[in-house]
């Protein structure tokens, strides 16, 4: 076994090198190889490492990016998946580029993003000391059927990992659903108040209680199903949370201020994002430094400073003007990035969205018709035009005219190098908002036109 370990780094780190020298990513192939090889190579590699796993629908490359400059800032040393290879594959892939080829990791801590429906496999192999939960939504419907799915695999990578803290949001109904009965260190985090002075309506993934199938009352809603939730009949709750936001103070394209709780002392707290759900993202990480024992003020300094993921929230400037980029996969999110448009965008601006149909984006595509494209049209004379591209261009477009947007204000360019030349022509800021594939392929296009460093360099 030992042997076919390291014939699985050495053969992994082998093909990394060769991808690197054909300028390919190599995040996910170079770990197929290694597991082929030994399947329990990651279990190898991740002894007497301090890992720590983030997964859950929504949030999970934010959060990871957050967390290592909590890590950063704390001086320890430390390697992430920044590639956004969360599947055991790419976990393997990048535990071997940090180890030497025993298997010995150079790095004291891990940062991992895990797919939610990858977790109760990796958990065999991992041993976390930290384990966060994001939120439960439903999401790509052609990979996961039921959500009681996705909350079984989740439950099942808690079970596998004893000695881990768990940072749980309080706020979803959900994600405290799982975990009922463990033996692990809870901490929740949460939102203590409302966060948009206007919410886009959406369907909710937990109307009803989990326990006992009663409709819930909630004092507020943050979004979606997230919020202060109570059930009338049995008296499941939101749970008491260590780690809290108390007042969203402001709020732009650029920043959210919020008043922070922490150990029972309460920071104010710039996050260096824009949007509500980006709050959850930075408490989250909070609740995680604050288990490994960072300072509150190292914490404050990381979540105001940090630069975002690839993709998620990242800001490119482009003859004279900004373009963001927002990754869009699902409902929830989707209509998260609708809030934060419909709340903050207050001048003309161009809207493009670019939506695909592989395997990494959830082959079926019906979840488009969940989310509240109605509130584009809010928007009024600062979106004249709204630019379509993608394999399914043409359901997005259909999307939009039954949502009220007239034809002649839709424009579909299925080529992205011509998409990108009109994105160059605009004269006002631009936001893109991609399915997970386009979002790769069309930001490598951004890539190499304005010579700037590859998702997989980043």
């Amino acid at each position: 076994m030992k042997l076919r370990a390291v014939i699985a780094i050495i053969a992994c780190k082998f093909t990394k090198f060769l991808l690197r020298i054909l300028k390919k990513g190599g995040t996910n192939l170079p770990g197929k190889i290694a597991v082929k090889i030994c399947p329990s190579v990651l279990g190898v590699m991740a002894r007497g490492v301090t890992t720590i796993i983030i997964t859950g629908t929504n949030g999970k490359t934010t959060t990871s990016r957050m967390i290592e400059q909590c890590l950063v800032e704390a001086g320890v040393s430390f390697f992430c998946n920044k590639s956004g290879a969360n599947l055991l594959t790419g976990i393997t892939n990048e535990f071997a580029q940090n180890s030497d080829i025993f298997g010995r990791c150079r790095k004291q801590y891990a940062v991992i993003e895990c797919d939610e429906a990858a977790f109760r496999q990796v958990s065999r192999y991992v041993n976390a000391k930290h384990i966060i939960v994001t939120n439960i939504f439903r999401d790509q419907v052609d990979r996961f059927v039921e959500l009681e799915t996705t909350m079984s695999g989740i439950r099942a990578g808690i079970e596998n990992s004893p000695e881990a803290i768990v940072s749980i949001n309080a706020d979803c109904s959900l994600t405290t659903s799982l975990v009922k009965n463990v033996k692990n260190r809870i901490i929740y985090y949460g939102v203590n108040c409302p966060v948009y002075e206007d919410l886009v309506s959406e369907v909710s993934d937990a109307q009803y209680c989990i326990n006992c199938n009663a409709q819930y009352n909630y004092e507020y809603k943050t979004y979606g199903h997230l919020g202060s939730y109570v059930c009338p009949e049995c008296g499941y709750k939101r749970p008491e949370t260590e780690v809290y936001v108390t007042e969203v103070v402001s709020g732009d394209l650029d920043s959210t201020t919020v008043k922070l709780k922490i150990n029972n002392d309460e920071k104010l707290l710039r996050i260096n994002l824009p949007g509500g759900y980006n709050v959850y993202n930075a408490i989250s990480a909070a609740a995680v430094a604050k288990g490994i024992g960072i300072s509150e003020d190292k914490i404050i300094t990381a979540l105001s400073s940090f630069e975002c993921g690839f993709g998620r929230m990242e800001n490119f400037h482009i003859g004279g003007k900004n373009v963001r980029m927002i990754l869009i996969k699902n409902p929830a999110g989707c209509n998260q990035v609708l809030n934060f448009l419909k709340n903050t965008v207050k001048e003309k601006c161009l809207f493009v969205t670019i939506v695909n149909d592989r395997i990494s984006d959830g082959t079926d595509i019906s979840w488009i018709w969940d989310a509240n494209f109605e509130k584009l049209e809010d928007l009024g004379d600062n979106l004249p035009m709204i630019y379509v591209g993608g394999a399914r261009a043409d359901d997005m477009a259909n999307r939009l005219k039954y949502a009220g947007r007239s034809i002649d204000r839709i424009k579909i360019i299925k080529d992205d190098d011509m998409l990108l030349d009109e994105i160059d022509k605009a004269d006002v800021d631009v936001f893109i908002m991609p399915t997970y594939s386009a979002m790769l392929s069309f930001r490598e296009k951004i890539s190499k036109r304005y010579n700037l460093k590859s998702y997989w360099e980043n």
